[in-house]
């Protein structure tokens, strides 16, 4: 926290008293390398943590229905959280019309294309991103869902194999291990990390772009705190008053996901805390990985909220129906393009084509999109944790 304040104050402050852009340019750039330095170790780590963990946890459940009905249940239990958001999202942007004073022309530059990709749903290329054709390549691109496909598969023949799978099973474990240790040394630089993520943005865009988007980002987060609530009222009717206590183990990874809008930052200390508050390893290094491909909710909120914004600003009604079939639509796209960068924004133009809204409209999103991405980051964290518990206790295996 304290490094988040001092970078906001470093970043104003070097936007205030140096008149010069370009020096405003070369400080962003090298404030910037603290993150993207603390971004690279946490990369580095995430393929051999996901990979270890799940492989171990996988063998020691033994039972491949076991590993079935799991699977079966995250999947439900992911299905109902998107469609639980994102029609939050749409009721709540529908109460609050944060975009209905912005009047903004159908003229014939508004239809101009965004600059991004389509998000239609794509068979083939959500099949291309769940099957790796070579495992080392996917670990290298860290593309968290192959890398489970293939330690799911790698962890039953393990399993099945007996006596001469167990020194495998053992040195995974030990790996597993020694990774953990590793995210514990790399954690040390989260706070450099986060005051150069702030500093940066701040010295780049300044505090004004906050005060002219502030409706918005107000609505916004106002939503994810009622997701939030939404959330935790679900884990406390599962787990009953032990939820504060998982809400103190995630104050850490929350707050790293919010400086640094990547729930990837969090990912190892997350699965830290959620061995140590007594979700078993083999339950939790299965459901988070999943759940970074199938269960974002902060970002299945922000699409709804951004694609409907969007639709106010240029005075475009869409009737309860449409807003049905574009829910359904945002939930469908936003499983088969996991992988693609912004995936968000890319779901959220998929939208707008679909239903002849301008696509120009992103625009309007975009200078605040780093502010939003902070929330709905951290939103993913919650959501995430929110869920290996429950499944957790789900299967009875919840520690004390």
């Amino acid at each position: 926290m304290a490094a988040l304040v001092l970078g906001v104050i470093c970043g104003e402050t070097v936007r205030r008293f140096v008149p010069d852009p370009a020096a405003i340019e070369t400080f962003v750039n090298n404030v910037s390398l603290l993150t993207d330095v603390f971004m690279r170790l946490i990369k580095a780590i995430i393929a051999p943590l996901v990979f270890s963990t799940l492989v171990v946890g996988i063998a020691k459940l033994g039972d491949v229905k076991a590993i079935g009905r799991l699977g079966g249940k995250a999947l439900f239990y992911f299905f109902i959280a998107s469609l639980v958001s994102l029609s939050l999202g749409m009721i709540l942007v529908n109460l609050a019309q944060p975009g209905s004073q912005l009047h903004l022309p159908l003229a014939s530059d508004a239809v101009a294309n965004a600059g991004l990709p389509s998000g239609q749903f794509d068979l083939k290329a959500l099949l291309h991103h769940l099957i790796p054709q070579n495992v080392v390549e996917a670990m290298g691109q860290n593309q968290i869902l192959q890398i489970v496909v293939f330690a799911s598969f790698f962890g039953v023949a393990a399993a099945t194999t007996g006596d001469r799978g167990e020194p495998i099973i053992a040195a995974l474990d030990a790996l597993g291990h020694v990774m953990l240790r590793v995210t514990g040394y790399v954690m040390l630089l989260a706070p450099l990390a986060v005051f150069g993520a702030a500093a940066g943005v701040i010295a780049q865009k300044g505090l004004g772009v906050i005060s002219m988007y502030g409706t918005l980002m107000v609505e916004f987060y106002l939503a994810l705190m009622l997701l939030w609530g939404v959330l935790i009222l679900f884990g406390f009717l599962v787990v009953g008053t032990r939820i504060k206590s998982l809400l103190g183990r995630l104050g850490g990874p929350f707050l790293l996901a919010f400086s640094t809008a990547s729930s990837e930052a969090a990912f190892p200390k997350t699965l830290q805390e959620l061995e140590r508050f007594g979700c078993p390893n083999r339950i939790a290094s299965f459901v988070l990985p999943l759940g970074y491909s199938f269960n974002l909710d902060g970002s299945m909120m922000y699409m709804t909220f951004a694609t409907l914004f969007i639709a106010q600003a240029y005075g475009i009604d869409l009737s309860l129906h449409q807003q049905i079939i574009m829910l359904l639509t945002l939930m469908l796209t936003s499983k088969g393009i996991a992988a693609v960068p912004r995936a968000s924004l890319v779901v959220i133009t998929g939208a707008l084509s679909m239903f002849d809204i301008p696509e120009a409209g992103l625009l309007l999103l975009l200078p605040i999109d780093h502010f939003l991405d902070m929330g709905r980051s951290a939103t993913n964290v919650l959501g995430n944790a929110v869920a290996a518990t429950v499944l957790s206790k789900w299967e009875k295996q919840l520690r004390h």
